[in-house]
């Protein structure tokens, strides 16, 4: 009972905020978000760190979590689970993690689970971008309502991330509003850009009240065609005043999928075919690689073209390790380890040189994404499989001891393939002849 009425309190301040002219009255003003080179304070406290400090860093790279172990999360994992699992990554130098709602008590375990290892040892750093997952009217149902929202569980989401920012200061350093809720292809439950500026404004409002630290950043994080870098019907006005109330752009862009959807970036040409298999796969993910740029690219000129100097971060992108669907063998040929493990690198390699943050997507499987298909993509972005082994992607981590002493349920970690070279590339599909 006590949880429920704090959450009505919180929902109830946040709806006397948004009666508050904020639409307008707290958007920053582009003069003010210049982006300037990253400078990185290694002696400042967890506490006194802020996400201008993190974000762009290359000492500090970024992941996608989800500590998820079994296909339903009606089973959270365990704040033992989770320590586990922040080891590892912390082991591969990720320092800033990313979750995407609230509801759940899995980003309240995980920030338990940072705290406990930061009382362990006072050395141990971990940072989160917490998420609120925003949803339109009526979603998840045959007939969403996409130009109204469903405040009660958006406030509630807004309200406990709040609630975590101003528990954990140390911790979390910023709060994404909705992830993927602009885009019109999340058919489910997408809301207009309208509905993400007001929670933004709420959220610098508390900032400029003191009720929250002035150098928490708010974002959402979204497809780059949603940040105005592909089709001009998303160019609104709404869209354009939410670019300017952001602290940065936190863009999603996924080759793998455009593999399907929009692939004519993706193959080996005529000219490629005298090469060895894995150099003609190096071509092909090295084209993806410059598409995911593009799509980075087209975004940021947008942006510019406002006169907004915000920075802009990736807050998704990955490559599936496995497919039965449109990314299989019979399909695109898109997706399996080797491939992945290629995707990884190039995107570190890039984001890392231009200082550009990265919450690669993801750390770990989570078979519950596609519980009724254990073969689906969604099942296969981590890096680890869900009992840890070490897909190729890490393999060189495993070579050096990274994690020795580390294990996840109880297991060491181990390599996939039995660490087979030979077998990984035998099972690797050739990608298709481009089709000029």
């Amino acid at each position: 009972m006590k949880s429920i009425i704090c959450s009505i309190k919180i929902v109830f301040n946040l709806m006397l905020i948004c009666s508050l002219p904020l639409v307008n009255g707290c958007q920053n003003s582009p003069e003010n978000k210049e982006e300037k080179p990253i400078q990185a304070n290694l002696s400042k406290s967890s506490a006194e760190l802020s996400a201008k400090d993190i974000l762009g860093n290359p000492n500090y790279l970024a992941m996608s979590y989800g500590g998820y172990r079994t296909n339903s999360r009606d089973v959270q994992p365990t704040v033992k689970e989770l320590k586990e699992d922040m080891l590892l990554l912390h082991a591969m130098g990720i320092r800033i993690i990313r979750t995407y709602q609230t509801e759940l008590e899995h980003p309240r375990n995980v920030l338990k689970a940072i705290r406990e290892l930061k009382n362990e040892n006072p050395s141990f750093e971990m940072y989160m971008m917490v998420g609120a997952w925003i949803n339109c009217e009526n979603a998840w149902t045959g007939g969403p309502n996409h130009n109204e929202e469903d405040f009660l569980a958006n406030s509630g989401e807004v309200g406990r991330a709040v609630e975590m920012a101003k528990a954990y200061p140390d911790i979390v350093k910023v709060i994404a509003v909705g992830n993927e809720a602009m885009v019109r292809w999340a058919q489910s439950y997408f809301v207009q850009p309208n509905v993400i500026l007001k929670w933004v404004n709420v959220l610098q409002g508390l900032k400029e009240r003191g009720d929250l630290p002035k150098d928490l950043w708010i974002t959402s994080s979204d497809n780059f065609a949603s940040w105005g870098g592909d089709d001009a019907s998303y160019h609104t006005d709404d869209l354009k005043a939410l670019i300017k109330a952001v602290d940065f752009i936190s863009l999603h862009t996924y080759p793998m999928h455009d593999t399907h959807y929009n692939g004519a970036f993706w193959g080996v040409s005529e000219s490629d075919k005298n090469l060895s298999k894995e150099k003609l796969i190096e071509v092909a993910m090295k084209r993806a690689l410059v598409h995911a740029q593009t799509q980075y690219q087209s975004t940021k000129d947008f942006v510019r073209s406002l006169g907004v100097n915000v920075p802009i971060h990736i807050g998704e992108t990955g490559w599936a390790s496995a497919s039965n669907g449109f990314y299989s063998p019979d399909g695109t040929k898109a997706c399996d380890e080797y491939k992945e493990g290629v995707y990884y690198r190039l995107m570190r390699e890039w984001t890392n040189k231009e200082n550009i943050s990265c919450f690669y997507f993801e750390g770990f499987d989570e078979i519950w994404k596609d519980a009724q298909n254990s073969g689906g993509s969604e099942n296969h972005f981590g890096l680890f499989t869900i009992d840890g082994q070490a897909k190729y992607a890490i393999w060189d981590l495993v070579d050096v001891g990274t994690f020795k002493g580390l294990s996840r349920g109880g297991q060491s970690i181990v390599k996939t393939y039995n660490g087979d070279y030979d077998a990984l590339i035998e099972s690797t599909a050739m990608p298709p002849k481009l089709n000029n």
